[in-house]
């Protein structure tokens, strides 16, 4: 017989399996899953390799070689083990699984035989052990056929006697959701009970992971924002209690939910990590003084301070005057931290005055002693792995402008990936860095003016200013002149640069003749 799967229903199994809370404690093993089934869905099968999979998927720099680093035969045991558990308990009467064949990478979808739901939500029995599974999908030019046939034994298994079960037909499955951006996985649990005496919210990190990503005051077990980095619930805390504003408009963000729960009053987060160099990120947003908000105010109107491991590092920090107005979202990085002595980095908020500070999110990834991780952006909804293997975020701290798609190739350059989105009009991009110098880099095509193109015209038929930080870095830019042509890759780098008193640097990219535009932005440590 043959069955017929839909791409819904694979969707419907792969948010199931992200929400059902077993990689809490392992949120890369979640990347690793989300990352093959992108890449299947995409027919690009044959791209799902061991050294994409450890650069693209897990960060490991372009120079991995997969035969001194075991970490993608490693990560993808443990993918496989977690699977198979949470199939064999809470998942065991789901009517589809999700399997990665042990000594392959490829995702494949498994009938959970001897039944297939139906409409009615039952399941009718299978007469025949061998089933033939069609699945129509857009990625690629035909219907791809499978045979039914039982997955590999994990290393240590005992081999049980092959069942209906058991049997496999094989599907890839996408994740357009996380990295097309603006999607939530959201799972509640039991909000952390509040008493009078701290305590430590504490679940021990171990060795699953060395990025730690909360979201405080939020009940929620998993969020997944649309760069696909998974939030924990909050946790590691000490005092304070918990505010929301759950339908509160956040500007500046593409992910709001993450700045609708906060942690107030005197608190401390005591993290525990590994030794060595790690990169802090604090988010905030002011949804309680301000324009339009409950306490009413504005600037002045609750100042805190802020320690690393008892060094201050934020004194009468204002959050409406460091973001430019309440309800916006602001973030301030700190690079070179580390663990204290205990092994415990310790972020201490304080009062002043009889003010009542707070924090939205928390994060901490591995950093790189002396500098600030790269920023790289593309304006275009999904993340990206250039020829080089560096990794480039969906569109982020923008405001104002629009994000087109791009389908033209492009000349001139190794990745021409790079230039399928654009954002045009008057905008500005405000992103947040440690304190140093930074290499500003924007990437630029003209593909709406030219002979032949939509627009028509040629040289002068776009004009824009750019300015950093208040400060003229282009003026009258051309880029149908500067690359020579339509349709061709052109760049212009600035050194020195360096962020503003609030930690951001500010581009602005102002019309002069037609709309403004940029395709990618990179801001690079100097080192200095």
């Amino acid at each position: 017989m043959s069955a017929i799967l839909d791409l819904d229903q694979c969707k419907v199994e792969l948010d199931a399996v992200i929400a059902s809370g077993i990689f809490a404690k392992a949120p890369s093993l979640a990347l690793l899953l989300e990352y093959v089934c992108a890449k299947y869905f995409e027919g690009q099968a044959n791209q799902i390799k061991e050294y994409n999979i450890a650069v693209e998927a897990l960060g490991r720099p372009p120079s991995f070689d997969p035969r001194q680093d075991s970490i993608v035969r490693v990560e993808a045991f443990r993918l496989r083990k977690r699977l198979k558990q949470f199939y064999e308990k809470e998942g065991a009467e789901r009517p589809l699984q999700i399997v990665i064949p042990s000594g392959q990478y490829v995702p494949q979808f498994v009938t959970n035989l001897p039944a297939i739901a139906n409409g009615n939500g039952h399941c009718d029995p299978v007469m025949d052990e061998s089933v033939a599974l069609t699945v129509a999908c857009p990625a690629v030019d035909r219907p791809l056929a499978f045979s039914a046939a039982p997955p590999e034994i994990l290393p240590g298994e005992q081999r049980r006697p092959t069942s209906r079960r058991q049997a496999a037909l094989m599907l890839g499955v996408p994740l357009a959701a996380i990295l097309a951006g603006g999607v939530w996985y959201f799972r509640s649990q039991a909000p952390p009970k509040e008493t009078g005496a701290p305590r430590l919210a504490a679940v021990p990190l171990g060795s699953e992971s060395e990025e730690v990503r909360i979201a405080c005051g939020s009940p929620a077990g998993r969020l997944v924002d649309r760069l696909g980095n998974v939030w924990m619930g909050d946790r590691f805390f000490r005092g304070g209690s918990v505010f929301a504003t759950p339908g509160h408009s956040i500007w500046g963000t593409s992910d709001p939910e993450l700045f609708r729960s906060q942690r107030q009053g005197d608190f401390t987060y005591d993290i525990p990590l590994r030794p060595g160099v790690y990169e802090l990120h604090l988010y905030f947003a002011e949804t309680l003084y301000g324009e339009n908000n409950t306490a009413g105010g504005g600037e002045s109107s609750r100042l805190f301070r802020v320690t690393i491991n008892d060094k201050l590092v934020l004194s009468a920090f204002d959050v409406i005057s460091d973001a430019g107005g309440s309800n916006t979202a602001d973030e301030r990085v700190f690079k070179d931290v580390s663990p204290a002595a205990d092994g415990m980095l310790h972020v201490r908020f304080a009062g002043l005055v009889n003010n009542v500070p707070f924090l939205n999110a928390l994060e901490v990834v591995p950093g790189i002693p002396g500098k600030m991780r790269p920023i790289r952006i593309l304006a275009r909804p999904r993340n990206y792995a250039d020829s080089r293997g560096r990794l480039w975020g969906a569109d982020r701290y923008f405001s104002h402008g629009t994000s087109v798609p791009r389908s033209e190739p492009v000349a001139n350059t190794p990745d021409p990936e790079i230039f399928q989105g654009e954002r045009f009009g008057n905008f500005r991009y405000v992103i947040p860095v440690a304190d140093g110098h930074y290499t500003v880099t924007l990437h630029f095509a003209e593909t709406w003016f030219g002979p032949g193109k939509p627009g028509g015209g040629g040289p002068g038929s776009r004009l824009f200013d750019l300015y950093c930080n208040g400060v003229a870095l282009l003026r009258n830019f051309d880029i149908y002149r500067a690359a020579g042509g339509p349709q061709r890759a052109t760049e212009k780098s600035f050194r020195g640069i360096t962020p503003n008193a609030q930690g951001k640097i500010v581009l602005s990219f102002v019309p002069v003749v037609n709309y403004a535009c940029v395709n990618a932005i990179e801001v690079v440590d100097d080192g200095s």
